[in-house]
Formats: structure tokens, C-alpha cells, sequence
């Protein structure tokens, strides 16, 4: 892990768990926090202005060229955001007939169509300890055309979660949380339809971002746990009694703040580690600039540091 991070601060929101953060055209952040509410941070003053009410959790943002902005909500499905008046339009409500408990992130191609990452087709965000340690692969990839029209991509995803699209649209990048690990979907070319394991990781992915120079960076929320990896190992019927014990009785995140960029090959670049405790549970990130923002399902505030001077 990386030394101490240089100009490391707290940006304090009103409002609790900002679970993703993404930055618009002006430098201004974007986040939900749990009560519904989309939020825009000047970075700079901290000053905050409500963009929109949801009925649901925020989860994953994207900004899009106009200026709206996707979000992803549980429950619910996907959902565009007009920033200048509040006005909520619904994109993806159900799929198959079946309505979209747990839709995590999204991103945006540039004819207009969409990639949508599903946790659990069981639970909802409120319930996502449940969906980790029983340890059922429900999650997919999901890709809605500029006609509407939606189509799965991936099935079988083990806690789908973060979304990066290539600079070039050529693939996708999943994280698949509960297999602490990413997954790249060709979208173009000979292997179009194919899939592959893009990078191995040392903890649980959450959002994904790319950067305008093309670095990859991926939250991660903890650090490897050996308990919940031996949980995983028993019997369905006794994974879901252990999902039912009380909480202080099952695996706990590190308390750690960590995220990693990775290039297009996959090879480790920064690798941000934060351990004092203040923050921690970390699900969102994003560089702008020099600056790295990142945001938690837990904590009342974003973090934001310089990028380290030299490479991990």
C-alpha cells in the first residue's frame, strides 16, 4: 500500500452515505446521499445545492454530455436526472417482467445507449449484507439501446457493482464485489460477446470511473476477509442462517479508505491507501485533475486527496 496521502480532506455533506461520486462539466461533484436526495458540491467552498428527491437509494451517477444525470436507484431501476429543475424520468423500471431490486451503477455510451451492473435479483441495497455472505451469483449486465429496447449481456454476476466504459467503447468493465475481482466485456471487434477476468483484486470492488487520461479506478470497500471467504464455502441452507445472525456477529469491513488505478492493461498505477480510521467503507471514486474524490455507503462526507507524485 501507498505512504500517507498528501492534502488528504473531508468534504462534510448534509446528509449520510454518499455511495458514488462523479464530477460535472463546472468541476462540481455529484452524490446521493440515503435519504433520496442528489446532491452538487463546490469542492471548493463546500457549499450545496439539491438537485433532485428520489423515491429510493442513490446509488451509481453518470453525468451526460447535456448535462443530465443518470442514476441508478434501489429500488427502482435507472433513472435520468434534468439538474436544472428537478425533473425525474424513469429509463429501466424491470427487466424480463421483473422489477430491479438492486441496480448498483451505469455509464453511457455516446450514441446513447446504457450499461446497467445489478447486485442481487433478490435484495435491495438495504439488504446487501444479506446478498454477500449467502453468496448467490444473481447479478447482470445489462445494456439499454437508444430505442429503449433492453437486452442482458452477463447473468450469473457475483454482486455486480461498478461500471467503466473504454475510452474507446471497445469494452465494458464490471466489478464483481462479492468475487473481489473485475470482469472486461468485449463490446467491439473479434471477441465482441466474449468475456474475461480484467484484473484480480486484494479487496471488494465497488464503483468504477475512468479517467481522462485512461487510468481505471476502482473503489474498494475492504480489504479480503478470510472469515467471509470460509462462509462462502459452507452449505447454501447455512450461509443463510449465518446472513440472519445478528450483525455483531458476522464479517466486518476493514476501516480502511482504499482505491486503486489500474491501466488498460490491468497493471496496478496508484494505489491509495488511507488508515486512520476517519473514513472508511469506501464506494465511490473519481479523479479530476490532480484530485481524487471518493465517497462512502457509510460516512457523512467525501474525502478528497492529491494523487501521490510518483506511481505505486
Amino acid at each position: 500500500m501507498s505512504a500517507e496521502l498528501p492534502g488528504t480532506r473531508l468534504i462534510p455533506l448534509p446528509g449520510n452515505g454518499p455511495e458514488d461520486v462523479v464530477v460535472d462539466a463546472g468541476g462540481r461533484l455529484v452524490a446521493g446521499v440515503e435519504d433520496g436526495r442528489v446532491l452538487r458540491i463546490d469542492p471548493r467552498s463546500g457549499d450545496v445545492q439539491v438537485l433532485a428527491r428520489l423515491d429510493g437509494r442513490p446509488l451509481g451517477l453518470e453525468i451526460l454530455p447535456d448535462g443530465n444525470i443518470l442514476a441508478c436507484v434501489s429500488p427502482g431501476g435507472v433513472v435520468r436526472i434534468d439538474p436544472a429543475d428537478g425533473t425525474v424520468t424513469p429509463l429501466i423500471s424491470s427487466f424480463e417482467g421483473r422489477p430491479l431490486p438492486f441496480c448498483s451503477n451505469v455509464v453511457a455510451a455516446r450514441d446513447g445507449s446504457i450499461f446497467v451492473s445489478t447486485s442481487s435479483a433478490r435484495y435491495t441495497f438495504r439488504q446487501w449484507r444479506l446478498d454477500i455472505v449467502e453468496h448467490l451469483p444473481t447479478g447482470v449486465l445489462l445494456h439499454r439501446h437508444p430505442d429503449g429496447r433492453v437486452e442482458k449481456l452477463l447473468d450469473g454476476l457475483q454482486f455486480g457493482n461498478g461500471l467503466a466504459l473504454a475510452r474507446d467503447e471497445s469494452f465494458v468493465i464490471v466489478a464483481e464485489t462479492n468475487a473481489a475481482r473485475l470482469l472486461r466485456y468485449w463490446l467491439k471487434g473479434e471477441r465482441a460477446g466474449q468475456h474475461e477476468v480484467f484484473a484480480e483484486l486484494p479487496g471488494y470492488p465497488d464503483n468504477l470511473s475512468m479517467s481522462a487520461d485512461g487510468l481505471l479506478w476502482v473503489a474498494l470497500a475492504s480489504s479480503r476477509n478470510a472469515l467471509l471467504d470460509r462462509i462462502h464455502k459452507l452449505p447454501l441452507w447455512l450461509r443463510k442462517v449465518v446472513a440472519r445472525l445478528p450483525e455483531v456477529l458476522q464479517p466486518a469491513p476493514e476501516k480502511i479508505a482504499w482505491a486503486l488505478a489500474l491501466d488498460s492493461a490491468g497493471r496496478l498505477v496508484h494505489d491509495c491507501c488511507w488508515k486512520d480510521g476517519r473514513y472508511s467503507m469506501v464506494t465511490g471514486v473519481c479523479q479530476h485533475r490532480g484530485s481524487v474524490y471518493l465517497g462512502s455507503m457509510l460516512e457523512p462526507a467525501l474525502l478528497v486527496f492529491e494523487l501521490p507524485t510518483s506511481p505505486a
